[in-house]
Order: structure tokens, then sequence, then C-alpha cells
């Protein structure tokens, strides 16, 4: 099985931390969160991972060399001379998917979560979706938004009422709120879709999801009580350390 680690962020949200090191390398009980998600990728039976790199992107290489790449077949999607965004980011990868039918997981390296990949990987091929997003029941002022199908819809921001794709109208009644988790799994048929010409250089995977589910199959792999923390920030960072520090629980 094949995945995907988004590791190429500039981390802004952890400086001072990402100021001298990438958002990938930085340590939760003195292991890199990379760490924590190429361990779970392959005790979840993936055995081809590709990361893609951009700010200081020879630390990662460096990282993944001295452990021998734990003992997996890791690709490098080389992103410094430009950052693409997430799905810019696929794209550049494609390279290493569309050869095959077989489908790849995409997974954002700040996120933790007690979710079962291999679950959601197979919950993917028997949906025979283009993409499937793991999404769940959680508090945050932005959802997506799936019909009884599961299908992906649409998105609103609670806050601001914007909704997306353009002219898509929310009937609350008629749509599920789900909060999106940075995991996911493709066909390679995507590819095709972003063959147009809108989706060149840097784009947002999310963008081009909203822009697509009507053409597509996008099914929502919805849970009501996935555990999740986005290590992206300080104070959920500080939470993990404490977690791991204090009970061993770290996903």
């Amino acid at each position: 099985m094949k995945a995907m680690i988004f590791a190429a962020g500039l981390g802004t949200r952890l400086k001072p931390l990402t100021d001298t090191m990438p958002k990938a390398l930085v340590p939760i009980a003195g292991r890199p969160m990379l760490e924590y998600v190429i361990l779970k990728l392959k005790a979840s039976g993936f055995t081809e991972i590709v990361i893609n790199i951009h700010h200081f992107g020879d630390q990662i290489l460096d990282f993944l060399k001295a452990n021998q790449n734990f003992g997996l077949i890791i690709h490098i999607s080389d992103e410094r001379d430009f950052l693409l965004d997430t799905g810019g980011g696929i794209k550049k990868a494609r390279p290493f998917f569309e050869n095959s039918d077989e489908p790849f997981l995409i997974h954002n390296v700040d996120i933790l979560s007690d979710i079962n990949l291999k679950e959601l990987y197979d919950y993917h091929i028997q949906k025979d979706s283009v993409a499937t997003l793991l999404a769940s029941r959680r508090k945050t002022s932005r959802y997506l938004l799936f019909d009884e199908e599961k299908k992906l819809c649409g998105w609103i921001n609670k806050d601001t009422e914007q909704v997306k794709p353009e002219g898509f109208y929310y009937d609350e009644t008629l749509y599920r709120e789900y909060a999106f988790s940075g995991i996911h799994v493709l066909s390679p048929t995507i590819f095709r879709l972003m063959d147009a010409p809108c989706w060149e250089g840097k784009f947002s995977i999310m963008d081009f999801y909203l822009a697509t589910c009507r053409q597509a199959d996008f099914t929502g792999y919805l849970t009501d009580n996935l555990q999740l923390i986005d290590i992206g920030k300080p104070e959920t960072l500080a939470y993990a350390e404490e977690l791991s520090l204090s009970f061993g629980i770290l996903f």
C-alpha cells in the first residue's frame, strides 16, 4: 500500500521552533512528529511512502537517512524551489502514483489520531470513490457538508456564512456537518480532474475538492468519536507532549 505525508509546510504557527527546523521534525516526547506518522503508516501495512519537502528539507533527508527510511520504500517529492500547497503537492507527486490503479493515502504530518488507517483505506476501495475524506464530529467554524449518501456536496464557514462551491445553497436539513481531519484516500483517477488548466502550480486540495465535487464521487468516512490532535500549533503540541509524558498515550 502507498501513502503520502505532507511534510513541506512552513510551520509558521510553531515559530520560533520552526526558525531552525522543519515542522515535521518538531519533537513530541523526544521524537519528531514525522516519525510518529511514518510508524503509524508502517504498522497499518503501508510499505511505500512519498514525503514532500520544502522548509529545511535537507534536515528531513538527513533524518530519513539516519533511520534507514524506517525499513520502508520512501520517495521524496522535492518542493524546495517552490511550495505548492496541498493540491499542487499531490499533483507534483503524480509520477509516484499514476501508473497503477492502487489508491494512496494522504496524511498531514501534524495530525495524530486513533483512526484505523487500514480500515479507512479498505472503505475507500469498497466504495470505489475517487476520494474518501476522513471527517469527524468536532467543534469548528468550518464544516464539510455531506448528504445522506455520504457524498461531499459543499462547505460552510459558520462565522461568515460563506459557502462553497459557488452557487451552493445550504439547507441544514439536507446535509451533515463534519470537520476534515487532514487524512484522505485518493484513487489515481483523480489526476484526470487535475488536468484542467485551472489546476496548475500552487493550489489547495480542499479548493479542488469543493470545485469538482459535482463532477466526481468524493465520499466521507464519517465518525462521531475520532480522537484527533492537530499538533501544528503550540497549545496542542504541548497537550500531546503532556499526554505522552503523563500517560504514555500518543495514539
